[in-house]
């Protein structure tokens, strides 16, 4: 697998909800290491990355794929910001939230992000810039 290979983690979202492109934008400009790398749950490389996992995450949820070990919902979210540069390590804290209580407030929104947020026709294009950052299939291959 891609993130085995370069010691990355692979982040796999919603490519239609606006909510979870700005999401990822967000952990863009704040992932400077260029840990995380992406696709969006529609993908062919998600569903490649995905076909390697016993249970199959709906597209109402964020992946972490992260040293082998696939993380949904609300762990997902805090491993993210565990990685991430300046103060949002510390919402790593709200792990020790009992699972159930903290994927309550995920699922709340994660039901209404299209109707809060809005959604797009196709899934994001990545700029020239932030291109590197996304998965590609021929990546996935090699591996």
């Amino acid at each position: 697998m891609v993130n085995d290979m370069n010691n990355q983690a692979v982040i796999l979202f919603d490519g239609v909800c606006n909510f979870c492109n700005s999401s990822v934008q967000f952990i863009i400009q704040r992932d400077r290491s260029g840990y995380f790398r992406f696709a969006s749950l529609q993908s062919n490389e998600a569903q490649m990355l995905l076909s390697e996992q016993k249970k199959v995450p709906s597209l109402d949820s964020i992946v972490l794929l992260e040293n082998g070990r696939m993380f949904t919902e609300s762990t997902a979210v805090l491993r993210i910001a565990r990685k991430l540069d300046g103060l949002w390590k510390a919402a790593a804290l709200f792990l020790i939230v009992p699972k159930p209580l903290r994927d309550i407030v995920y699922r709340i929104v994660a039901r209404n992000r299209y109707r809060w947020f809005g959604r797009q026709s196709a899934c994001m294009i990545p700029t020239p810039e932030q291109s590197r950052r996304f998965l590609r299939m021929d990546e996935l291959e090699e591996g």
